[in-house]
């Protein structure tokens, strides 16, 4: 599980086709601190696995489905890249819940700049928009943000200045893709609702 908090700006060094899957070659020298073989690391959001690593420097591999359903196939060498591991057991969820899993692209659409921060509109793709609400949680590239506005096909997000220096979120300018992965806890509610599951009553002396 991850929170959204960005640890790292990286890059990409190195991408090889492998026909129905990429292998990237990645440079974090923070992620890569005592990271071993098998380990997991969130590159613009989406969980991959560390299949080598060696000096500041991890190579992890992609499949197509991965490809097909984020925008790491849009990397190339020299991409920067949002790099964070997963939340140790004990530690402050800075954000929020992430699993990694990226449930579609967005774009960005404009970017409205202010004296200290910047509200950037993203499209929103039809089957997620029930997801994103006024004021809820939304992960961008993998970093955890409050949505400001939500419609039926965009969403805003207002950056503060650590966002646009410390993410790619900085640099995405009109027209590039953005990973979106939606609050999970929205999805589990819907999917027991339309079970017909209905949580325990909860009255003002307690839970029944």
């Amino acid at each position: 599980m991850f929170t959204g908090i960005v640890e790292e700006l990286g890059q990409v060094t190195a991408v090889e086709n492998l026909g129905d899957a990429s292998r990237f070659r990645l440079r974090g020298p923070v992620v890569t601190e005592g990271a071993r073989h098998g380990d997991s690391i969130a590159v613009n959001g989406v969980c991959l696995t560390v299949v080598e690593q060696e000096g500041e420097e991890f190579t992890a591999d992609v499949m197509a489905e991965t490809l097909k359903r984020s925008s790491l196939g849009a990397l190339a060498p020299g991409s920067r890249v949002n790099l964070e591991r997963p939340t140790a057991v004990g530690d402050r969820l800075g954000g929020h819940i992430v699993q990694g899993h990226v449930d579609g692209t967005g774009t960005v659409l404009r970017r409205e700049p202010s004296e200290h921060w910047e509200l950037v509109t993203v499209s929103l793709p039809g089957e997620l928009s029930r997801y994103v609400v006024e004021k809820g949680s939304v992960t961008v590239d993998g970093v955890s943000l409050t949505v400001v506005d939500a419609a039926e096909d965009h969403f805003t997000i207002s950056l503060i200045p650590t966002t646009l220096a410390l993410t790619t979120l900085g640099h995405k300018q009109p027209g590039d893709p953005v990973n979106l992965e939606v609050d999970v806890i929205a999805k589990y509610v819907e999917r027991m609702l339309r079970a017909g599951v209905v949580p325990a009553a909860v009255d003002s002396g307690g839970a029944r």
